[in-house]
């Protein structure tokens, strides 16, 4: 008699999404992205799938009072070029957690997930507030507390 083990494949029905809160206060930038981006991809869960979605939603708040280690926000840069000749535009980590610190926090989870579609449909469940506000109360956030993102003292 042959033993058959069948891969186990998560179809829609076996999925069920969990929506976390993170206070990112005091959290340190890439501590925080790499935990936000395991629980978007599902890596967490134990029916975790890399070519499914099995992710969670994940809203962050807080993220103007997010820490940045050592010399990292004046030495590390975002760059875009216009498609014309000089069009170069580079700003500091720090000059754009001034101007717009949501954007800091979605681009490094942005980076630490898959390149593709499935990517870009991970990222659709991440919110992120400066704020310690929200407006998804309705779906009754459970608060995640991540001991192992906040700032060595």
């Amino acid at each position: 008699m042959v033993l058959r083990v069948r891969t186990f494949s998560p179809k829609a029905s076996d999925i069920q999404r969990t929506w976390f809160e993170v206070d990112a206060t005091g959290m340190t930038l890439g501590r925080l992205a790499t935990e936000v981006a395991t629980r978007l991809r599902g890596k967490h869960k134990p029916i975790f799938s890399p070519h499914v979605d099995t992710g969670d939603h994940v809203i962050v708040l807080n993220v103007s009072a997010m820490a940045v280690d050592g010399n990292k926000a004046a030495k590390t840069f975002y760059h875009h070029h216009s498609g014309f000749p000089g069009g170069l535009t580079s700003i500091s980590i720090a000059q754009r957690l001034e101007t717009k610190p949501e954007e800091v926090v979605r681009q490094a989870i942005r980076g630490m997930l898959p390149k593709n579609s499935l990517g870009r449909q991970m990222l659709r469940k991440l919110k992120v507030y400066a704020g310690p506000t929200h407006p998804h109360g309705a779906q009754m956030p459970v608060k995640l507390d991540l001991p192992d993102a906040r700032r060595a003292s």
